[in-house]
Order: C-alpha cells, then structure tokens, then sequence
C-alpha cells in the first residue's frame, strides 16, 4: 500500500495540472485558423467575454460589412459554433478523467457468533486499471485530437458557408436593384404606351406588347426581391444576428474581378496535406490502431482486482495477507471482441483511403470550376456587356430615326436584361468559386448545403 500511494499522488496531480487543457486547445485551433484566414473565433465563457463580442459586433455593424467582416461576425457570434466549442471542454474533461485509475475500495465486515466477534477490514484498487493507464490515456488523447480536428473543421466550414452567403446576398441585392430600374423604365413606356392608345396613335397590338414588357418586369422584380431576401436571412442566420442587429448594411456591388486568375499549383499535394477531413480520418485510424493492440492484449482478462486485506478475530492476533480475484474465460474468450477490433481497423483503413480520394477529386473539380468561372466572368465583362450596350445605343438611335419599330426596341430591352443579369450570376459565381478553392485544401466545408 505504501508502495501505491506515491503512484496515486502523481496521477491525482497529473489530473489537477489538466485543467486548461481545453484553453491550450482552442487557443491552438484559433491561432491556426487566423494564420489560415485572416479571422480568428471567440470562445465566449463569461460576461466579459459577452462584452467584448458585443463591442466588436457594434464597431463591425457600424458600417457596410465586407466579406471577411461576415466572416469575423460568424466567428464571434454563431452559436451552433459556440456549442460546438463546448466539446472542447467536454473532450479535455474526458482527456483528464483517463489519467485517472479506478477509485479503490475499502470492504469493513464484523460477524459475531456465541460472544465471538470476527472483524475484516479491507482495502482493494483495480490493478487492471493502473496497468492499462497509459495505453487509455494515450488512446483518450487521440480521440481528443480528433475533437480538435473537427472543432477546426466546424469553424472553417462556417467561414466558408458565410463568405459565399455574402457574396449570394450582394448579387442578390445587386440585380434586384439593377431589375427595379428596369421596372421603372418599363412602367414610364407602358404609361406613354396607354396614353397613345387612348389617343388612337397606337393599336392595340403595340399597346399590348407594351403592357406585357411592364408586367414581366414586375414579375421579376417581386422574384429577384424575394431572392434577395432569402439570400439576406442566410446570411444574418450564419452571422447569428437578430434584432437590431439585422440592419445591417451590404455593399451596392459585388468586387471587381482580378486582372489575372489564381496562378496553377499542385492542388492535389495541398489538399492531401492540408485538409482536416484527411487528418482526421488519420487520427481516428490510429486511435484504432491503439484500441486495437489493447484489445487484444487484455481479451482473456476482463475484470483483474488486487487488494490489501487485514483480518481480525476476538482473542487471536490479526491476520494479514492478500487476495486476487481474476474472471476464469469459460464462457466468453474474447474472440468476438478481436474480431470487432480487427474489422474497426479495416473500416477505419477503408475510410481514410475514401476520404484521400474525395479530397482529391474535390480539388481538381473545384480548380476547374474557378477556372471556367474567371474566364467566363471575365467573358461577359470585356466582350458580351461592351457589345449589348453598343447594341443598344444603337437600337436608340435607329428608334429615334424611326428606322426600327418599338417592337424591335422592346426586344432589344428584354435581350439587355437577361444578359446583365447573366453577367452579375457570373460575376457570383466566380467569387463563389474563388471561395471554394481557397478552402478546398482545408476542410470538407459542404458549402454547397
């Protein structure tokens, strides 16, 4: 007993030195996600941490918000993350309770028998336990990387689920505006339109046509402003913003294209070395790996106790000795148990290899896609824009020469709207895209959702 108890202090002190476990983590992942994007998380654990989220919220809502400022806002405010931070604390506690054996066990029995008094007392602790500590302890600390990862992982998914809503909600906003002038301008025509009619300038026809042309803009007014509204509430409910806090401004335009695309690089390397997904699918093959060797070095031995017993009988000196008590494997060999440990294993193998060869594919499709959408952005920019507007001052001025007719005119409108309202969906698209590869070779963000 004497020979334990310096064991037992160390562990109980091991234990008590594992209180910031969690705070080490996080403060781990959030230096790496800053280093990754420029944004850092908040864990929010007390009112001074309330206060200061809520400063910074206050200092950020203050102006039109950008990109990364959607982003930083989510990092602070989002709850489902802030929940999901909680596991931290939830794994280190567990990391922490590992290092820690079996409580001991103390029996104290007195029997008496015709003015006899036989008196045990004794004192037992899981040997099993203490011999298994450092293979669970390790096997618990694998499992808390993996929450790690993860945790990682929630963070960065946010980031790019937020960014892409913003860049849906300016576009959104951009061409419900850009249809709106449209309405208006079809609202004045169809008003000349009537009042020509009425004055017999015009037939019926013409004045139809007109109408038409005014009914269909209002028609995709009401669609793009019920678009720009979805696209909006997404965004608020990535950033967790309610209240007050929903006035929030955007900027009138989506960013200009950059001059020249992303230079080529080896995405496939990148994302196999930096992906969370992989490195997680890593960590839980080797917390397999451990599960496994110790199952199989403990399948005859289930339940292993030793003891110090001291017993006491009236009129006789004590006696003093020990016991073990070990499970004899008559009915259960364990066999089932290796069998299980060894399939997890190769499930765990399976999985890594399916996670490596999605990673992969998802980088080659998402540098493609950033590529066809810069160069059609780029496309619509720089040759179908120039040439519709040159199409249309045009048109007016034939229409003014009386050399085309207002139905010629009113197609030629109808034309303009569906191509600018093609380039602002490539103009998205691309920076949609831009946001996919910057975080294709960092975690499986399922932006698509």
């Amino acid at each position: 007993m004497h020979r334990i108890a310096p064991g037992l202090a160390l562990l109980l002190l091991l234990g008590a030195c594992a209180g910031p476990v969690a705070d080490r983590a996080f403060e781990g992942i959030a230096t790496q996600t800053e280093r990754q994007i420029g944004q850092r998380p908040v864990w929010i654990r007390s009112e001074a941490d309330e206060q200061a989220v809520r400063a910074a919220l206050d200092r950020l809502l203050a102006k039109p918000i950008s990109a990364d400022d959607a982003v930083q806002i989510a990092l602070l405010n989002n709850r489902r993350l802030q929940s999901r931070l909680s596991e931290l604390g939830i794994g280190a506690a567990d990391l922490t309770a590992s290092w820690r054996p079996a409580n001991p066990g103390i029996g104290f029995s007195r029997l008496h028998r015709s003015g006899e008094v036989e008196i045990e007392r004794s004192f037992s602790i899981d040997a099993l336990s203490l011999l298994a500590l450092p293979l669970r302890a390790g096997i618990e600390a694998r499992q808390f990387e993996r929450t790690k990862l993860q945790t990682a992982g929630e963070i960065l998914t946010l980031a790019a689920q937020t960014k892409r809503a913003w860049y849906e909600a300016v576009a959104a906003e951009q061409t419900a505006r850009y249809i709106e002038t449209m309405r208006e301008s079809a609202s004045v025509q169809a008003e000349l339109a009537k009042r020509m009619y009425q004055a017999g300038n015009w037939g019926m026809l013409d004045y139809a046509r007109e109408q038409l042309f005014y009914a269909d803009a209002t028609a995709r007014l009401a669609r793009s402003r019920v678009s720009a509204t979805a696209a909006r509430e997404k965004l608020a409910r990535l950033m967790g913003l309610w209240g007050d806090d929903l006035r929030f401004t955007l900027p009138e335009r989506l960013p200009v294209l950059p001059a020249k695309p992303r230079e080529a690089r080896n995405i496939e390397a990148e994302t196999i070395a930096g992906r969370l997904d992989v490195k997680q699918a890593q960590a839980e093959l080797e917390a397999v790996r451990k599960a496994y060797g110790l199952t199989n070095a403990l399948r005859f031995v289930n339940v292993l106790e030793t003891g110090f017993v001291r017993k006491s009988e009236e009129g006789r000196s004590d006696k003093v000795g020990y016991e073990i008590r070990l499970e004899v494997p008559i009915f259960d060999f364990g066999d089932a148990k290796a069998t299980k440990a060894e399939q997890t294993w190769r499930q765990a193998v399976n999985r890594l290899t399916d996670t490596a060869v999605d990673a992969r594919s998802a980088a080659r499709e998402t540098w493609l896609t950033y590529r066809t959408a810069h160069d059609l952005a780029l496309h619509y920019q720089t040759e179908i824009l120039p040439l519709r507007q040159k199409i249309g001052e045009e048109m007016a001025l034939r229409y003014n020469g009386m050399l085309v007719s207002v139905f010629d005119l009113l197609a030629d409108a109808r034309e303009q709207i569906a191509e600018v309202t093609a380039a602002l969906e490539a103009q998205r698209d691309f920076w949609l895209a831009d946001t996919d590869l910057t975080f294709v070779t960092l975690a499986a963000t399922r932006t698509g959702s």
